[in-house]
Formats: structure tokens, C-alpha cells, sequence
């Protein structure tokens, strides 16, 4: 909140400073295309010196930098040099938060023109995305897999906070055997053995997205608890498991597709077993959210939306499934849990 004396800015200019708002998308995108934090990480240096670095003509560099410099990422001494500020050493590609990888995703050019066809999802109902590329997002990125792999990572990004939240807010010391079903890279399933010594995992995901998940499983120390399964969830499920857990899969989905998923769910699920969706589950009313702007790029981009605790349990129950609670984490998701119906 601004201080009582702080003067007001007009509705119009709060107007107008939203909708430059892809100006410093663009200004953070070529920051991090350049590896500018990165290249400055050991010391200051100026524009001159960085363009040979960056291939760049240094005059314009000099005023890039300058623009962030302004925006608090970088600072600029008396003879021109830049050094980064603390916001600006999370934009380096080796800092915790995956920043730089969430930057090139969110800022890029596959997200940005699927963004462009907003105004014809909006009249349509139809993903912008298929419209841009003649594609689904899924399929396209399984055509590029470096951007899948730096889509993993901006997931990461994204919901960066949310692992911990969850793997502290629900008791997962019950289970024996935990399927996080399109589970990427295992970051969710590694957050949550890590704090419960108990159970065992299996990541179950197509398998160029899991490709960069024995990394990261290793780093966590986590290889001999996690075991790695490729598939699709539109074909069939591992059975048997104590909980499944899906974070941010339903959201992306028509409910067509959503159904065929949580019917194989349900298919694979012992009668005791639990399935815990993690997902935004939208406030109603007015009340801010960020999953309420999340569902805009679900709505351009794979087709799917954000939904509401009744749409969260009217969708379940078409699926076999019944909702028996709503967790909230210190995160802006939550875990909705679920049983198979009678």
C-alpha cells in the first residue's frame, strides 16, 4: 500500500502503465537471452565491455542497460559501469527460483504469439496456441525439446513455492506408494519424500519430458526412492498406488480430455486409495487470485481453466470420483483430495 501522503496515480495512468506491461516482459527476455546477469556475476563491467560478450551493438546495449538498471535489477556507477543488485543475481541461469528459465518461457516468442490470439479465444472458446501454430502447446513441444526441457524448468518457476507448501501441509506418512502422474522432472514427488521418509515414488510422465528428471532426482538424493516410469496418461496408469497425485494437469485440459484422464485414474486406484489434484482452486466473487489470471493462459494456450471447489467436485463426480476435502497450503494452490465414489 502507498504511504498516507504518497500522491495517487490517476485511473487512466494505472490504465496505461498496465498496457505497457510487455515492455518489460521484452526488456527481461533479452536480459536473460543475453546472459547479462551471468556475465556480470564477478564484477561490474560496461556497456563496451559486454558487447563483444553478447554480440551487440553497444550503444543500444548501454540503454538496455540502463532500462533495467531502472528497474532494479542493475545499477550504474558514476562511470558506467553496471553491477547487479540483489534482484538482479536471481535473473542468473544458476539461481534458485529458476528465473532466467521462467523469462525466456513466460517472455518468449511461442508464448507470446499464442498470447497475441487472446482476442480470438475469447470469441471462440477455442486455444490461441492451435490457432498460431496449427498444433496443441503438448504436441508442439514434443516436437521441440529444448523448449520442453525449459518449460520444465519454468514450471519450476512458476510454481516454485508450492513442493514445500504441499509436502507440509498434507500427512503423506500413511502411504506406501506415492504416482505423481505428469510429474515432469519429479520436483513436486522429490519435495514430498523429503520431508516424509516413509513412502516411495514413481514419476510417471512421456518420456521426453521426464528426460531431464534423473538430474534432478540425484541432486536431491532421491534416485533409490524414485523410480521413473515413460507414459501417457491418456493410455493407462500404474495401479496399485497408495495416492495419486496430479499437480496442475487437470487445468490444462478441455473436460473431455480432463474426464478420460481422471477415468484412468480411477481405473488404476485400489478402493482406499487417494487422489490429490494440485491445482488453483479460484476464490468466488471479486476476491483476487492469482489463479485467476493464470486461467487466461489456459484458455490461449492449452485449452484447459482454472475451476472452483463445486466445478472441482461436479467434475470428480463425473469421473467415479468423490471430493472429500480442499487443503490450503502456504502456497496459492491447494490440494483437492479425492476418493473413488461408491
Amino acid at each position: 500500500m502507498p504511504a498516507p501522503d504518497a500522491p495517487s496515480v490517476p485511473p487512466h495512468i494505472q490504465l496505461i502503465q498496465m498496457s505497457t506491461a510487455h515492455w518489460v516482459s521484452q526488456i527481461l527476455y533479452v536480459a536473460a537471452k543475453l546472459n547479462l546477469a551471468d556475465r556480470l556475476a564477478a564484477a561490474p563491467k560496461t556497456a563496451d565491455e559486454l558487447a563483444p560478450l553478447t554480440a551487440a551493438h553497444a550503444p543500444s546495449l548501454y540503454r538496455l542497460l540502463r532500462a533495467l538498471a531502472n528497474l532494479g535489477i542493475l545499477t550504474e556507477s558514476s562511470d558506467h559501469h553496471f553491477a547487479l543488485t540483489p534482484l538482479g543475481q536471481a535473473l542468473q541461469s544458476s539461481a534458485p527460483g529458476a528465473a532466467h528459465a521462467t523469462i525466456l518461457t513466460m517472455a518468449g516468442d511461442w508464448i507470446r504469439a499464442a498470447m497475441s490470439q487472446l482476442l480470438y479465444s475469447v470469441q471462440t472458446g477455442k486455444p490461441g496456441f492451435d490457432h498460431a501454430f496449427g498444433m496443441p502447446v503438448f504436441d508442439w513441444l514434443a516436437q521441440h525439446p529444448e523448449e520442453a526441457s525449459l518449460f520444465s524448468q519454468t514450471m519450476i518457476g512458476v510454481h516454485g513455492a508450492e513442493p514445500d507448501a504441499v509436502a507440509a501441509s498434507y500427512d503423506f506418512s500413511p502411504f506406501n506408494t506415492l504416482i505423481d502422474v505428469g510429474g515432469a522432472t519429479g520436483n513436486l514427488l522429490a519435495a514430498i519424500l523429503a520431508r516424509h521418509p516413509q513412502p516411495r515414488g514413481i514419476l510417471f510422465d512421456l518420456p521426453h519430458v521426464v528426460r531431464d528428471a534423473p538430474a534432478l532426482l540425484a541432486s536431491k538424493n532421491l534416485t533409490d526412492r524414485i523410480s521413473i516410469h515413460p507414459g501417457s496418461f491418456f493410455d493407462t496408469i500404474p495401479l496399485g498406488a497408495d495416492a495419486y497425485l496430479l499437480s496442475h494437469i487437470i487445468h490444462d485440459w478441455s473436460e473431455e480430455k480432463a474426464l478420460a484422464i481422471l477415468a484412468n485414474v480411477r481405473n488404476a486406484m485400489k478402493p482406499t486409495a487417494k487422489l490429490l489434484l494440485i491445482e488453483m482452486v479460484l476464490p468466488p466473487g471479486d476476491t483476487p487470485h492469482p489463479g485467476k489470471m493464470l486461467d487466461i493462459m489456459m484458455l490461449v494456450g492449452p485449452g484447459g481453466q482454472e475451476r472452483t471447489e463445486p466445478q472441482y467436485a461436479a467434475l470428480l463426480a463425473k469421473a467415479r470420483l468423490r471430493l472429500t476435502r480442499v487443503v490450503p497450503t502456504q502456497s496459492a494452490a491447494s490440494i483437492v483430495e479425492a476418493a473413488p465414489a461408491n
